[in-house]
Protein backbone atom coordinates (compact mmCIF):
# COMPACT_ATOMS: atom_id res chain seq x y z
CA UNK A 1 0.00 0.00 0.00
CA UNK A 2 1.03 3.25 -1.25
CA UNK A 3 2.28 6.06 1.64
CA UNK A 4 2.68 9.75 1.38
CA UNK A 5 6.84 9.14 1.12
CA UNK A 6 6.52 6.99 -1.21
CA UNK A 7 4.37 8.95 -3.52
CA UNK A 8 6.77 12.18 -2.82
CA UNK A 9 9.62 10.12 -3.92
CA UNK A 10 8.17 9.26 -7.13
CA UNK A 11 7.03 12.44 -7.91
CA UNK A 12 10.51 14.17 -7.39
CA UNK A 13 11.90 11.14 -9.30
CA UNK A 14 9.54 11.94 -12.11
CA UNK A 15 10.61 15.34 -12.24
CA UNK A 16 14.53 16.13 -12.05
CA UNK A 17 14.30 20.04 -11.97
CA UNK A 18 12.23 19.69 -8.64
CA UNK A 19 14.83 16.76 -7.54
CA UNK A 20 18.05 19.51 -8.48
CA UNK A 21 15.85 22.18 -6.55
CA UNK A 22 15.88 20.00 -3.14
CA UNK A 23 19.17 18.71 -3.33
CA UNK A 24 19.83 22.02 -3.48
CA UNK A 25 17.58 23.21 -0.44
CA UNK A 26 16.61 26.17 -2.28
CA UNK A 27 12.65 24.96 -2.08
CA UNK A 28 10.00 26.46 -0.13
CA UNK A 29 8.08 23.17 1.37
CA UNK A 30 4.47 24.79 2.14
CA UNK A 31 3.77 25.72 -0.98
CA UNK A 32 5.62 22.73 -2.84
CA UNK A 33 3.13 20.30 -0.58
CA UNK A 34 0.27 22.54 -1.08
CA UNK A 35 0.75 22.10 -5.31
CA UNK A 36 0.96 18.42 -5.23
CA UNK A 37 -1.12 17.97 -2.09
CA UNK A 38 -4.22 16.67 -4.27
CA UNK A 39 -2.01 14.92 -6.24
CA UNK A 40 -1.01 13.03 -3.41
CA UNK A 41 -4.77 12.40 -1.92
CA UNK A 42 -6.31 10.97 -5.12
CA UNK A 43 -3.35 8.61 -5.47
CA UNK A 44 -3.44 7.65 -1.51
CA UNK A 45 -7.80 7.58 -2.06
CA UNK A 46 -8.01 10.07 1.33
CA UNK A 47 -7.01 13.15 2.63
CA UNK A 48 -3.59 14.56 4.15
CA UNK A 49 -2.62 16.84 6.66
CA UNK A 50 -0.05 19.54 4.63
CA UNK A 51 2.53 19.19 7.39
CA UNK A 52 2.49 15.50 6.44
CA UNK A 53 3.26 16.12 3.16
CA UNK A 54 5.91 18.68 4.07
CA UNK A 55 7.66 16.34 6.12
CA UNK A 56 7.84 13.77 3.71
CA UNK A 57 9.21 16.27 1.02
CA UNK A 58 11.29 17.66 3.95
CA UNK A 59 12.95 13.80 4.80
CA UNK A 60 13.67 13.18 0.96
CA UNK A 61 15.20 16.36 0.69
CA UNK A 62 17.54 15.53 3.33
CA UNK A 63 18.57 12.20 1.34
CA UNK A 64 19.63 14.03 -1.76
CA UNK A 65 21.53 16.58 0.23
CA UNK A 66 23.59 13.18 1.81
CA UNK A 67 23.79 11.63 -1.27
CA UNK A 68 25.30 14.96 -2.45
CA UNK A 69 27.41 15.62 -0.04
CA UNK A 70 28.90 11.75 -0.61
CA UNK A 71 29.64 11.88 -4.13
CA UNK A 72 33.30 11.46 -4.69
CA UNK A 73 35.00 14.99 -5.02
CA UNK A 74 36.08 15.82 -8.90
CA UNK A 75 38.83 18.47 -9.71
CA UNK A 76 36.83 20.09 -13.08
CA UNK A 77 39.74 22.41 -13.64
CA UNK A 78 40.18 22.48 -17.42
CA UNK A 79 40.28 24.92 -20.58
CA UNK A 80 37.00 25.36 -22.23
CA UNK A 81 37.39 24.48 -26.16
CA UNK A 82 34.55 25.95 -28.26
CA UNK A 83 34.07 25.61 -32.05
CA UNK A 84 31.37 27.65 -34.11
CA UNK A 85 29.80 26.86 -37.01
CA UNK A 86 29.14 23.16 -37.14
CA UNK A 87 25.94 21.68 -38.70
CA UNK A 88 24.48 17.86 -37.39
CA UNK A 89 23.43 15.87 -39.70
CA UNK A 90 21.68 12.87 -38.35
CA UNK A 91 21.31 9.84 -41.18
CA UNK A 92 19.57 6.17 -41.11
CA UNK A 93 22.30 3.86 -41.16
CA UNK A 94 22.64 1.11 -44.20
CA UNK A 95 25.24 -0.91 -45.59
CA UNK A 96 26.37 1.91 -48.51
CA UNK A 97 26.57 4.50 -45.31
CA UNK A 98 29.91 3.43 -43.67
CA UNK A 99 31.38 2.93 -47.23
CA UNK A 100 30.61 6.95 -47.57
CA UNK A 101 31.72 7.70 -45.07
CA UNK A 102 35.53 7.22 -45.58
CA UNK A 103 34.92 9.93 -48.39
CA UNK A 104 33.67 12.23 -45.92
CA UNK A 105 36.62 11.69 -43.80
CA UNK A 106 38.56 12.52 -47.06
CA UNK A 107 36.38 15.96 -47.04
CA UNK A 108 38.10 17.05 -43.56
CA UNK A 109 41.62 18.57 -43.03
CA UNK A 110 42.31 18.96 -39.39
CA UNK A 111 44.96 20.97 -39.64
CA UNK A 112 43.40 23.54 -40.52
CA UNK A 113 41.23 23.29 -37.76
CA UNK A 114 38.41 21.33 -39.06
CA UNK A 115 35.45 19.41 -36.51
CA UNK A 116 34.39 16.23 -37.38
CA UNK A 117 32.89 13.78 -34.99
CA UNK A 118 30.79 10.94 -35.60
CA UNK A 119 28.23 8.92 -33.26
CA UNK A 120 27.17 5.63 -34.18
CA UNK A 121 23.71 4.72 -32.65
CA UNK A 122 21.41 1.40 -33.02
CA UNK A 123 19.87 2.40 -36.05
CA UNK A 124 21.20 6.31 -36.65
CA UNK A 125 24.54 7.62 -36.97
CA UNK A 126 25.59 11.73 -36.35
CA UNK A 127 28.14 13.85 -38.36
CA UNK A 128 29.08 16.85 -36.60
CA UNK A 129 30.94 18.87 -38.58
CA UNK A 130 31.91 22.46 -40.25
CA UNK A 131 29.39 23.96 -41.57
CA UNK A 132 31.49 24.78 -45.04
CA UNK A 133 31.46 20.95 -45.37
CA UNK A 134 27.41 20.33 -45.39
CA UNK A 135 27.07 20.81 -48.96
CA UNK A 136 29.64 18.18 -50.03
CA UNK A 137 28.49 15.70 -47.47
CA UNK A 138 24.91 15.84 -48.45
CA UNK A 139 25.65 14.72 -52.06
CA UNK A 140 27.65 11.90 -50.39
CA UNK A 141 24.75 10.94 -48.58
CA UNK A 142 21.77 11.96 -51.57
CA UNK A 143 21.12 8.52 -51.57
CA UNK A 144 20.66 8.33 -47.85
CA UNK A 145 17.99 8.56 -45.41
CA UNK A 146 18.62 11.99 -43.85
CA UNK A 147 15.78 12.29 -40.75
CA UNK A 148 17.65 15.93 -39.13
CA UNK A 149 19.69 18.32 -39.92
CA UNK A 150 20.70 20.78 -36.97
CA UNK A 151 22.46 24.31 -37.80
CA UNK A 152 23.78 27.09 -35.47
CA UNK A 153 25.74 24.87 -33.56
CA UNK A 154 28.22 25.09 -31.79
CA UNK A 155 30.60 22.92 -29.27
CA UNK A 156 31.76 23.21 -26.17
CA UNK A 157 34.64 20.63 -24.70
CA UNK A 158 36.41 20.17 -21.60
CA UNK A 159 39.55 17.99 -21.25
CA UNK A 160 39.90 16.16 -17.78
CA UNK A 161 42.26 14.22 -15.74
CA UNK A 162 42.15 10.37 -16.42
CA UNK A 163 40.05 9.75 -13.37
CA UNK A 164 36.87 11.35 -14.95
CA UNK A 165 36.11 7.81 -16.61
CA UNK A 166 35.73 6.39 -12.95
CA UNK A 167 34.28 9.02 -11.35
CA UNK A 168 30.84 8.83 -10.27
CA UNK A 169 28.49 12.14 -11.08
CA UNK A 170 30.70 14.14 -13.09
CA UNK A 171 28.82 13.95 -16.34
CA UNK A 172 25.26 14.52 -14.57
CA UNK A 173 26.04 17.28 -12.55
CA UNK A 174 27.05 19.47 -15.73
CA UNK A 175 24.04 18.09 -17.61
CA UNK A 176 21.58 18.73 -14.65
CA UNK A 177 22.88 22.18 -14.44
CA UNK A 178 22.34 22.83 -18.21
CA UNK A 179 18.61 21.60 -17.88
CA UNK A 180 18.24 23.58 -14.50
CA UNK A 181 19.19 26.87 -16.62
CA UNK A 182 16.85 25.58 -19.70
CA UNK A 183 19.88 24.94 -22.39
CA UNK A 184 18.97 22.06 -24.40
CA UNK A 185 22.00 19.48 -25.68
CA UNK A 186 21.42 18.53 -28.57
CA UNK A 187 24.87 15.88 -28.40
CA UNK A 188 26.44 14.31 -25.82
CA UNK A 189 30.31 13.03 -26.32
CA UNK A 190 32.93 11.86 -23.84
CA UNK A 191 36.27 10.09 -24.33
CA UNK A 192 37.88 8.66 -21.48
CA UNK A 193 39.12 12.63 -20.75
CA UNK A 194 37.02 14.70 -22.70
CA UNK A 195 33.67 16.07 -22.62
CA UNK A 196 31.92 17.69 -25.52
CA UNK A 197 28.63 19.24 -25.46
CA UNK A 198 26.76 20.13 -29.35
CA UNK A 199 24.48 23.04 -28.13
CA UNK A 200 22.05 25.31 -30.47
CA UNK A 201 24.24 29.07 -30.93
CA UNK A 202 21.58 30.86 -28.83
CA UNK A 203 22.13 28.71 -25.51
CA UNK A 204 26.39 28.59 -26.16
CA UNK A 205 27.23 31.85 -24.32
CA UNK A 206 24.80 30.74 -21.10
CA UNK A 207 26.35 27.30 -21.18
CA UNK A 208 29.83 28.86 -21.81
CA UNK A 209 29.20 30.85 -18.37
CA UNK A 210 28.32 28.01 -16.40
CA UNK A 211 31.26 25.79 -16.90
CA UNK A 212 33.09 28.50 -16.29
CA UNK A 213 31.73 29.20 -12.92
CA UNK A 214 32.08 25.32 -12.42
CA UNK A 215 35.92 25.56 -12.98
CA UNK A 216 36.45 28.43 -11.29
CA UNK A 217 35.01 26.40 -7.82
CA UNK A 218 38.21 24.48 -7.94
Amino acid sequence: MPTISHIVKKLVEEKPILQHALSMNIVNFASLAERYKDEIEKELGKEVKHSAIIMAFRRYADKLQEKEAKVPEFDYNSDISMKTNLVDICVVKSTAFFSKLRKVYEIINYKKGDVLNIIHGNNESVIITNEKHKNKILELLKEETISNIEENVVSLSLNFNPKFLHTPGVISNVVRMFAWENINILELITTSTEMTFILNKKDVMRAYNLLQGLIDKN
